[in-house]
């Protein structure tokens, strides 16, 4: 134990706080007289003493079996929940195997099924009239209203009339005169033509006046077609419309001086009812299409851009008489009634052609076709309930429906929901549509 003056400063019990009065504070100059050591077994504890490496591994030495212990027994547990869980999904997949797999199926279907041409189209109006003024003069009125239908004679505008109506005039009385100049010498010669038989008159004088007439005959003729003309002109003044159509937007106001050569016109009447189609197919459809033309008249159904709803039915009029070599494409032109007019120039619509029809064809739902590395394939339903990978040969695809080549016969079933979780030899049972996920090559976008 530390003795001396620094054991006496450890002890606190016995001495405690160094604290002197002032009465009893040693002088500066004079020592303080040594303290004796402490002898108290209660004396103030050493400061705590620095651990050592060799402590510390002391400590994990005990430690360390403990902590591996714990460590082992949380492994062991573990790893029978982990053993559990498996076992427990296991027998859980076990019995989903085991369990028939709900799916939605269809019949084979025989029926005539139409083979469909598809292509996109712009409509255009039946008939197209740019009204211009066929004489020069200035815009008096304009009578017809802008976006709504005209029959056809019906009047659109109307030029100033005033010039060409004098010109009529005109042309009237020119011809006038030349008729009282016609029937004078008509008369003149009907007087000396009887003379020149009793010798009362020459032959020159006769004639002569036979010229006459004949003369002013012409001038006649030459005045009825002037005032033919001043009249026609003057029925130019007076614009009409020239079929039933609906009317554009004005393009020359009131007032505005017209002219024959002026390229706008006054406005532009458009035809549509009927209104016409222009489909641009794949040029190596124009033999069937030629062949379809020459048995009869063939449909053609129009639909919005969409392609789902249907707008109106006509028929193909023609084919264009050249294909497009750039895009190997060729133009058909379409007839369509149009009575509700839901059809309108200048859009973009979805065309389906329908040159034959195929008598006693397959047909199952599109949703029934799988595709994979070989191909396209069915799932067939056999009559226990299991299903088989049957290879099918689809010839064709419309409105849902695919015309099957081979593979399939008349009244087998096949798979149309619920593919996903089917194997060759996998127990089936029917359900309903909603109760089957549509999870199929076609609902992912793999099939058109």
């Amino acid at each position: 134990m530390p003795t001396g003056s620094s054991a006496a400063r450890r002890c606190w019990r016995r001495t405690g706080p160094r604290r002197l009065s002032r009465r009893r504070r040693p002088q500066a100059d004079a020592p303080a007289p040594p303290r004796p050591p402490c002898t108290c077994a209660e004396a103030r504890p050493q400061r705590r003493r620095r651990r050592t490496r060799m402590d510390r591994f002391a400590r994990a030495t005990r430690v360390a079996p403990a902590l591996a212990t714990l460590a082992l027994a949380k492994v062991a547990l573990a790893t029978l929940a982990l053993a559990a869980l498996i076992d427990g999904r296991e027998t859980a997949r076990a019995a989903e195997r085991d369990a028939p797999v709900p799916v939605v199926t269809a019949k084979v279907a025989r029926g005539d099924v139409p083979v469909v041409l598809k292509g996109l189209g712009t409509v255009q109006a039946y008939n197209t009239a740019t009204i211009r003024s066929q004489v020069t003069g200035f815009l008096t009125s304009v009578t017809f209203v802008e976006g709504r239908s005209v029959a056809a004679g019906s009047v659109l505008a109307t030029v100033d009339p005033e010039i060409y109506r004098a010109k009529l005039d005109q042309a009237k009385a020119q011809l006038q005169r030349d008729l009282a100049r016609l029937s004078n010498a008509q008369l003149n010669l009907d007087r000396n033509a009887p003379l020149l038989e009793k010798g009362y008159a020459t032959d020159r004088l006769v004639e002569d006046q036979k010229a006459q007439v004949a003369e002013q005959a012409a001038a006649v003729a030459i005045d009825k077609a002037a005032v033919a003309y001043a009249e026609a002109e003057l029925g130019f003044t007076t614009l009409r419309a020239p079929f039933d159509g609906v009317t554009g937007i004005r393009l020359t106001d009131v007032g505005n001086l017209v002219r024959p050569s002026d390229p706008g016109g006054i406005v532009v009447v458009a035809q549509l009812q009927p209104i016409s189609v222009i489909v641009t197919v794949a040029a190596g459809d124009i033999p069937e299409i030629q062949a379809a033309l020459t048995r009869g008249p063939v449909a053609a159904q129009i639909y919005d851009q969409t392609g789902t709803r249907l707008l109106d039915s006509g028929t193909l009029l023609l084919i264009d008489n050249q294909a497009q070599t750039k895009t190997g494409t060729v133009q058909l032109k379409a007839n369509v009634p149009n009575a509700q007019r839901a059809l309108w120039p200048g859009t973009f619509v979805v065309a389906e052609i329908t040159p034959r029809v195929i008598k006693d064809a397959l047909t199952i739902p599109v949703d029934a076709i799988q595709q994979n590395d070989h191909g396209t394939f069915v799932y067939v339903v056999g009559d226990d309930r299991t299903v088989r990978v049957r290879p099918v040969a689809v010839a064709s695809r419309h409105k849902g429906l695919a015309l099957i080549g081979s593979g399939l016969g008349p009244g087998e079933t096949v798979v149309t929901q619920g593919q996903y979780r089917l194997r060759p030899g996998t127990v089936v049972a029917e359900a309903e549509p909603g109760a089957v996920s549509q999870t199929t090559t076609r609902a992912l976008g793999l099939l058109p």
